[in-house]
């Protein structure tokens, strides 16, 4: 996908996660994170926007921290969440290509990256939004869903902090059924796990199933389509893999 691209899904999906809040109400429960409201969603995802945007617009060159929460609810909050998204979109389509600013996950350039990261950020809690919503969510493309689930398996379980661990190396294989030449082997053991694109070898636990919701699956939004093999190595993914703010 190209840079664009991933600006354009990320305002759809900003709009979206909005109207779906706004409809909601800001003191719902998101089922799909039990812990939270949805006006901690708004807060959390606004100020990602916000920490996101800074980098391109101030040109950081090493980790900045956040500018925290806000202490907002209601309208306010809605109307805080959508400036801060606007802000985001306009700040990307207005970057400089060859924009120099820290960015955290392998990329060809600072811009691809936060327009991608933000992307997927947003569509995963827009999909947190519209559970709690309630109603038929809004599907999430292939070819989206198949980049993000390269950015998770590539990007963020390749990196040191990743949870996902185990004693007796292990192979967990992840099967798109909608698209082709779309399968990763994930090697699982006492280091990072490692992810190839490819049907590498034989595999411990395969789990299958139309790209969107295998995407949504690996970031523990839904359960796994299909499991084949051993399901322990499935369930081990689901018990270690969240990916945490701090």
């Amino acid at each position: 996908m190209e840079i664009a691209e991933f600006i354009e899904a990320l305002d759809q999906e900003g709009r979206l996660l909005a109207a779906a809040a706004e409809e909601s109400g800001t003191a719902a429960q998101v089922p799909t994170c039990p812990d939270w409201l949805v006006r901690d969603l708004l807060r959390h995802t606004g100020m990602v926007h916000r920490w996101a945007a800074a980098f391109v617009t101030e040109g950081h060159t090493a980790y900045h921290p956040d500018g925290g929460l806000p202490d907002l609810d209601g309208t306010a909050l809605l109307t805080w969440f959508r400036e801060g998204h606007r802000h985001l979109v306009d700040t990307l389509f207005g970057a400089a290509p060859d924009v120099q600013c820290w960015h955290f996950l392998p990329a060809p350039s600072p811009l691809a990256f936060w327009a991608r990261r933000q992307a997927h950020e947003t569509a995963v809690h827009r999909f947190d939004a519209e559970s709690a919503r309630g109603g038929t969510p809004t599907a999430v493309g292939t070819d989206f869903a198949l980049d993000g689930i390269d950015e998770l398996l590539h990007g963020f379980h390749a990196r040191a902090r990743s949870g996902v661990r185990c004693e007796e190396p292990r192979v967990l294989r992840v099967r798109a059924t909608d698209a082709d030449d779309a399968v990763w082997s994930v090697r699982l053991s006492e280091g990072p796990p490692v992810a190839e694109r490819a049907e590498a070898g034989d595999a411990d636990c395969e789990v299958a199933g139309p790209a969107e919701q295998l995407y949504l699956s690996l970031w523990n939004r839904l359960p796994f389509p299909e499991v084949t093999g051993d399901a322990s190595v499935a369930a081990l993914w689901r018990e270690r893999s969240a990916v945490t703010w701090s």
